[in-house]
């Protein structure tokens, strides 16, 4: 027979598997950045792979885990949520990665590499913010959730002023079309570290 310590005790490795995708997402942001600040060098686009499929493997086991516990410590349309969330983020950064190691000789002027680190740091405060859900302490989700959101909105800036250089007149139909595409990639990725932060900042509002 068990004890009801045992029986609530169970689910804790939805913390464990969610903070796994969340690190994976970030170390797929950090080697983008590295990436754009030496765009003369050859991407090597092997950590880009790596993290996926860490993110992949931190996605499935939740998906299993999912079915197979009758506990969880937190609702299951939540964890299901922020492991979608978090499953994107890599997503959209391997993307990117991809298709500008496709095209960068023909972008070589513009200079991504400040849009992209802050990219990695919103994706690190998601890592602090999916940290914090196994505490559910409000406040210092709060204060997370503030940082997120000024981030954000340097990023939105930041990006912007990409809108400049496809309409500077420098360029020419199809740089313009591959920039905008660009634009259009890092922008979800924020966009989709901003979702991750919310989901996990409602999730601890729920339970407060």
């Amino acid at each position: 027979m068990f004890s009801l310590q045992t029986i609530f005790g169970q689910g804790k490795q939805f913390y464990s598997l969610l903070n796994d995708a969340a690190v994976a997402a970030h170390d797929s942001t950090v080697a983008l950045h590295q990436m754009l600040k030496s765009p003369e060098r050859t991407p090597a686009l092997e950590a880009f792979k790596l993290a996926r499929q860490r993110e992949r493997v931190a996605s499935d086991k939740i998906s299993q885990a999912l079915v197979d516990s009758f506990i969880t410590p937190i609702e299951r349309e939540d964890i299901e949520s922020l492991a979608s969330a978090l499953y994107k983020i890599p997503k959209q950064v391997e993307r990117f990665a991809d298709r500008f190691a496709l095209a960068r000789h023909r972008l070589e002027d513009i200079d991504f590499a400040p849009r992209a680190a802050m990219l990695e740091q919103a994706a690190a405060v998601v890592v602090k913010m999916v940290g914090e859900l196994e505490h559910l302490r409000l406040e210092p989700m709060k204060k997370l959730n503030d940082q997120l959101r000024v981030l954000e909105a340097e990023a939105d800036r930041l990006i912007l002023e990409l809108h400049r250089d496809i309409y500077s007149g420098r360029l020419d139909a199809s740089e313009m079309f591959l920039l905008k595409e660009f634009f259009e990639i890092l922008e979800k990725a924020i966009d989709r570290c901003r979702e991750a932060g919310v989901i996990a900042y409602s999730i601890a509002l729920k339970n407060n």
